[in-house]
Formats: structure tokens, sequence, C-alpha cells
């Protein structure tokens, strides 16, 4: 076996990873949770808005892909990051984020600094 096949699986795991967190409203409910021990329901639901239906389909795609862990107390459920790496990533994610959107802004600024181009509608 090649080592490409070898570590396909990986990639597929990694993938499926980044599938779990490919919605902003995912996003929010992971930096809520990084923000606190734990989270409510009723709080994820009053911070993000969302319709309980809505936000049960998130947190359910949450769990699926293993990033976040529940419990059920009394009649209240509280969630949780399975990993606290999630926050690391979550972090890091926003750091590169900002610095790529410094650097368009950078870009954007030289742009509006180039001489006017005359054409038909100006």
């Amino acid at each position: 076996m090649s080592s490409s096949q070898t570590v396909l699986p990986l990639y597929d795991v990694k993938a499926n990873l980044f599938k779990g967190l490919a919605h902003p409203l995912r996003i929010r409910i992971l930096e809520l949770l990084s923000a606190a021990p734990e989270v409510s329901v009723a709080e994820l639901q009053a911070e993000t808005g969302l319709a309980n239906p809505h936000l049960s389909q998130h947190l359910a795609v949450l769990r699926h892909h293993r990033l976040v862990v529940s419990q059920r107390r009394a009649s209240h459920v509280y969630y949780r990051l399975a990993d606290p790496r999630t926050a690391d990533l979550l972090a890091v994610a926003r750091a590169l984020l900002l610095g790529i959107l410094e650097a368009d802004g950078a870009l954007l600024d030289d742009a509006r600094a180039l001489p006017d181009v005359a054409g038909s509608d100006g």
C-alpha cells in the first residue's frame, strides 16, 4: 500500500472536522462554549437567537463531529467542548483571519492610492 493510501483516512477525518465547523452559527456556538466551562441550551438559544429546532440541528452536527458533548441534568441540557483544544483552534483561526484581513486592508489602501483610470463612466 502506498503512503498516500495510508494517510488518506486522516485527510477524511480532518475534512469531516472542518465540515463540522463549516457554518457561522456553529462557530458562534463553539466560541460561546469556549468562554465557559459549560452552557445550557437556553443560554445558547438566548445568545444565538436561534429557534430551538435550528439550534438542535447545529448542536447535533457538532456532536456528530465530536466537537461538543452534552449532559442532561433535570430538565436542562448543558453543552461543553469535547476537547479544550477546540478553543485553541478557534483562536488560531481568528488570528489567521485578522492577519488576512489586515493584509487585504493594506492592499485595498494601496489600490485606492493608485491614480484614477479614465473610463466610459467617469
